[in-house]
């Protein structure tokens, strides 16, 4: 039996700019078998079939009666070693978002929001357009964000900042051992606790409904 893999889902909309009038979808799968993938886009359905995984493969598959109708010839999908990823171009150009991915409005915690691409439909202005990204390979964000982490990580480093004691003529090894050996060390693992907090309260934005589907494949 199929199983229904995990679906990520954003998008943008626009009056004027088609480019800027799609839908964002990642089917998240490590490894899928290039040979083995079926993927049918017509302009108000959307079907997936692969076999995926290191080591012990699996098959997976899922369909889906899209909200709104596309335009598969201006879509673009693009395989990576971590998932498929579609660009689906939305054939009725308006301000408004689709409440939903899916036509029947129905739950499952295949599909989710994926918040690493979504915008609130009113601050749209001002985010760039993502679509490139998906042509080089990475998950928009997703690279940005741990260098962000990374960053932060390394303002540990920045206890050598102790050595501005110098300019009050004290040497900053006397000042650390005075301050205390385990000085140091407790204040690298409060940076740590402190970005590890930052990532389990930051839920993101509110999804809209989110989709929905049918029963798993069989």
């Amino acid at each position: 039996m199929s199983k229904h893999p995990e679906v990520l889902w954003a998008q943008r909309s626009s009056e004027t700019q088609p480019e800027k009038n799609i839908v964002y979808l990642t089917v998240n799968l490590t490894d899928i078998k290039e040979s083995s993938l079926q993927y049918d886009l017509t302009p108000a359905t959307l079907s997936f079939k692969a076999t995926a995984g290191t080591g012990e493969q699996s098959d997976y598959a899922f369909s889906l009666d899209l909200y709104g109708e596309v335009d598969p010839e201006k879509s673009t999908k693009h395989l990576t070693s971590r998932s498929l990823v579609v660009v689906l171009r939305k054939k009725e150009q308006k301000l408004e978002y689709w409440p939903r991915l899916t036509k029947e409005k129905l739950r499952t915690p295949h599909i989710k929001t994926d918040f690493n691409k979504w915008v609130d439909e009113d601050e749209q202005d001002g985010n760039p357009n993502l679509e490139d990204d998906f042509g080089a390979g990475g998950i928009p964000g997703m690279d940005d964000g741990m260098g962000g982490l990374g960053g932060l990580g390394g303002m540990g480093g920045m206890g050598g900042m102790g050595g501005m004691g110098g300019m009050g003529g004290m040497d900053f090894s006397q000042m650390m051992s005075q301050a205390g050996a385990g000085f140091g060390a407790g204040s690298g693992g409060t940076d740590e606790e402190g970005i590890a907090e930052d990532d389990s309260d930051d839920d993101g934005p509110p999804p809209l409904e989110d989709a929905e589907s049918a029963p798993e494949q069989k």
